[in-house]
């Protein structure tokens, strides 16, 4: 074999052992989450965290007039803003905004993947609500009209499926390491303003939203894997140079 067709034989075999090491990496993590929602909702469902949750979203509000937040009121108008990037209608706008700019760019299962991973949140927020079925807490009052039920979250749960699987999608596009760094950067601040956002606001126990976080991180991580091991197979990564 000629010395340049065995140095990239030897870069394909590194490269295929990395993407089998990331692999195993997001996989014993999203069981590690798994594992860790299980037992949240277990404590959840006991009412073992009542006592905490109420002394969180009591510790926001003002001794003496509970239907006030802490602190100065642009903190409230903030939040009231910023929670709406965990909403349904501003998420499905984003989604559908990148999925066309996708398809533009010619990369026609790449968009497949956001739209399928991003939707399918739906309906696993829809089913984990049905199954728990927590009412919304009335410690303090909403400063938010809600009609769903509260465990988990899903305005956290959903934003970090959204915001954790756009950002993977643009570090796959960044080529220096400080800039994939951003990216994962941004989407888990999104994900965690939206989630403190709905605490804040007295929508949802802290325990909701750390439930709505780790099953979002569990949901991305899933589709992640199923993404990159369908362009290990299909070849994906050719849409970037069609």
């Amino acid at each position: 074999m000629r010395p340049g067709a065995h140095m990239l034989s030897r870069l394909g075999v590194d490269r295929l052992e990395r993407r089998e090491i990331t692999w195993l990496a997001v996989g014993v993590g999203a069981c590690a989450l798994v594992l860790a929602f299980l037992v949240l909702a277990g404590v959840v469902s006991a009412g073992d965290t009542l006592a905490f949750d109420t002394r969180i979203l009591r510790a926001l509000r003002k001794v003496d007039d509970l239907s006030k937040p802490i602190g100065p009121p642009w903190i409230e108008s903030s939040l009231i803003d910023l929670t709406s990037l965990g909403s349904p209608a501003v998420l499905v706008l984003v989604v559908l905004a990148v999925v066309g700019f996708l398809l533009l760019q010619g990369r026609r299962r790449t968009a497949l993947a956001v739209a399928l991973t991003c939707f399918s949140g739906e309906i696993v927020d829809a089913v984990m609500k049905h199954a728990f079925n927590r009412p919304r807490p009335t410690v303090v009052p909403a400063l938010r009209e809600v009609w769903s039920t509260s465990f988990p979250s899903g305005h956290a749960m959903e934003s970090a499926i959204v915001y954790l699987t756009l950002g993977a999608m643009l570090m796959r596009v960044a080529n220096r390491r400080v800039t994939k760094f951003y990216c994962l950067a941004v989407a888990m601040l999104l994900t965690a303003i939206v989630g403190i956002s709905r605490v804040w606001l007295g929508v949802h126990y802290p325990t909701d939203v750390l439930g709505g976080w780790l099953i979002g991180f569990v949901w991305a991580s899933i589709c992640w894997l199923a993404t990159e091991r369908v362009e290990a197979r299909a070849g994906i990564d050719a849409e970037r140079t069609m």
